[in-house]
C-alpha cells in the first residue's frame, strides 16, 4: 500500500467520503466495511457521484483507473491519516474523559478560533474511523486542531493518540463510564491515562483540573497548565461560580455569564479559559466567545414548552453525568421539579448495583416527581409516592399524566438509546 501516492491523490480531492449517501463532488471515496455491508459494493456509485477516485479492499469490484486497491480499507484510512497529520505538521490538541468532552470540544472551539484558524471534530467523530476522518479534515490553512478521542475499552486511547500523535491533552474527568469494556471503574482511569502516558513519554504538555484529584495524581511527572475554581496556585483561577439555571463564573476582573446549564458546566469553561489562556487568546475575546456558545444537540438545553421549562440533557447519560445533572437540579429554586430520567447502557454487570444507585439517590426528595424509564431502572422499582416506573418509553408515554406537567421545571436525561428527546413531543 503506497500511502505517500494515495494522499498524493487525496490532496487533490475537496474531502473524503466514506458514505455514498453525502458524497460530495471532488471527493476520494474509502470503502469501509460495515456490520452489515461491504461498501466495496458501492465504488461505482461513489464515482458516478462525483467522486474522483475510489479505495477498495476487494479487487472483484475494481472499475478503472480510479480505482485504488488495498488490502484493507480501514487500515488505509487509518494510515492515510496518520501521514497527513505528518504532512501538515499543526499543533493538535487532544481531548478524552468520560463525560462533557464534546462541550468541551466546542467551548476550546470557539475560544481558540478568537485568534487563529481552530478546526475541530465534528459531531461525535472521535473513534477508531471518526478521528482519522476528522485528521483529514485539517488543511493546510488549519493553524490548529482540536481532536476529540472516545473510548470504551483499554489500549483505545493510546492507539487514537499514535494516530494524532497531539501536542496538548486534557481529559474532563474520570466517570462511570462504558464499564462494561473497561472493566470497572479502575479500568476507566488506566483507559483515559493513556493520554497522560502518550504526551509524558514525548514530554508534551498536559492541562489539568485542579479540582479532580485523579488528574493531579496522574500528572505528577508531567509538563502541566493547572486551573481550577478557587485555586490561588492554579495558572487560570476562576471565583464565584454559580448556576440558576445559567453558569456565571468572574475570572480576573471579568464576570463570564454562559448559556450553559449546571455547575458541572463550570469545568468545561474553565477548561476552554485555561487553554486560551495558553495560547495567548485576549481575556476580552474568551469572554465574547464563551458567552456566545450556546448547546444543542440535546445537551444540557433549556427548552420552554407552554408552561413549562425543560433541561433537555438526553444525548448521553452514565452514573457519573446523572448523578451531577441531577445534583444541580435539585439545587433549582423551582417548587414543581420533574425528573425524567431514562436507562444507562454499557454498565455491564454494574447495571443493576448503578440504576439502584440513582434511585436510592433520590429517595429522600419527596417533593420531586421522578419518572424513570427503561428495564434497567424498572428492576429496581420502589413503592415511594412520588416515583413512576416504567419498563419502556412506548408504556410511559401511553400513561404520561399531561395535566401534572405545568408551570414546573423539568430534567429529561438518559442514554442515547433511549431517546428521550421524544418526551417534548408529548407536552
Amino acid at each position: 500500500m503506497d500511502i505517500k501516492y494515495i494522499h498524493s491523490l487525496f490532496l487533490k480531492c475537496n474531502s473524503v467520503s466514506i458514505d455514498t449517501r453525502n458524497i460530495k463532488p471532488n471527493s476520494l471515496f474509502i470503502a469501509i466495511k460495515g456490520d452489515r455491508f461491504d461498501a466495496n459494493t458501492f465504488a461505482e456509485s461513489a464515482l458516478e457521484k462525483g467522486a474522483s477516485y475510489v479505495v477498495i479492499d476487494d479487487e472483484s469490484y475494481f472499475i478503472d483507473q480510479r480505482t485504488i486497491l488495498v488490502e484493507d480499507c480501514l487500515v488505509a484510512l487509518q494510515e492515510l491519516a496518520k501521514f497527513h497529520r505528518e504532512y501538515l505538521k499543526l499543533p493538535i490538541i487532544a481531548l478524552t474523559g468520560s463525560n462533557g468532552k464534546t462541550t468541551t470540544k466546542e467551548l476550546i472551539l470557539v475560544v481558540l478560533s478568537k485568534k487563529m484558524k481552530a478546526k475541530a471534530t465534528e459531531g461525535n467523530l472521535n473513534n477508531h474511523i471518526g478521528v482519522p476522518l476528522t485528521l483529514l479534515s485539517f488543511t493546510s490553512e488549519t493553524e490548529i486542531g482540536i481532536v476529540e478521542m472516545g473510548a470504551n475499552h483499554k489500549k483505545e486511547i493510546e492507539f487514537l493518540c499514535e494516530l494524532a500523535k497531539p501536542d496538548y491533552g486534557y481529559i474532563t474527568n474520570f466517570g462511570k463510564a462504558h464499564l462494561e469494556g473497561f472493566g470497572g471503574v479502575e479500568g476507566v482511569i488506566q483507559g483515559k491515562s493513556e493520554m497522560y502516558h502518550y504526551l509524558s513519554s514525548r514530554d508534551k504538555t498536559v492541562f489539568i483540573n485542579l479540582e479532580d484529584a485523579i488528574q493531579v495524581e496522574k500528572s505528577k511527572s508531567l509538563n502541566t497548565y493547572t486551573f481550577g475554581i478557587n485555586k490561588v496556585e492554579a495558572a487560570v483561577n476562576i471565583t464565584n461560580v454559580k448556576a440558576s439555571p445559567f453558569v456565571e463564573i468572574s475570572y480576573s476582573d471579568l464576570v463570564i455569564k454562559s448559556h450553559l446549564i449546571g455547575l458541572y458546566n463550570a469545568n468545561n469553561i474553565n477548561a476552554a479559559l485555561a487553554i486560551g489562556n495558553y495560547f495567548g487568546v485576549p481575556d476580552s475575546d474568551i469572554k465574547e466567545a464563551l458567552e456566545g456558545y450556546i448547546p444543542e444537540n440535546n445537551r444540557s438545553q433549556l427548552v420552554s414548552k407552554g408552561t413549562n421549562q425543560i433541561i433537555l440533557d438526553a444525548y448521553n447519560a452514565n452514573p457519573s453525568s446523572m448523578t451531577v445533572a441531577i445534583e444541580n437540579f435539585l439545587q433549582l429554586e423551582n417548587p414543581n421539579k420533574i425528573m425524567v430520567l431514562g436507562d444507562m447502557f454499557e454498565l455491564g454487570q454494574e447495571s443493576a448495583q448503578e440504576h439502584k444507585g440513582i434511585v436510592m439517590l433520590l429517595e429522600n426528595e419527596k417533593k420531586v416527581k421522578c419518572y424513570f424509564i427503561g428495564s434497567a431502572f424498572y428492576e429496581n422499582r420502589t413503592q415511594q409516592s412520588n416515583f413512576y416506573f416504567y419498563e419502556s418509553f412506548e408504556k410511559f408515554s401511553n400513561d404520561l399524566p399531561l395535566a401534572g406537567f405545568v408551570n414546573s421545571t423539568i430534567l429529561i436525561k438518559g442514554s442515547r438509546g433511549m431517546a428521550l428527546e421524544r418526551t417534548l413531543e408529548l407536552l
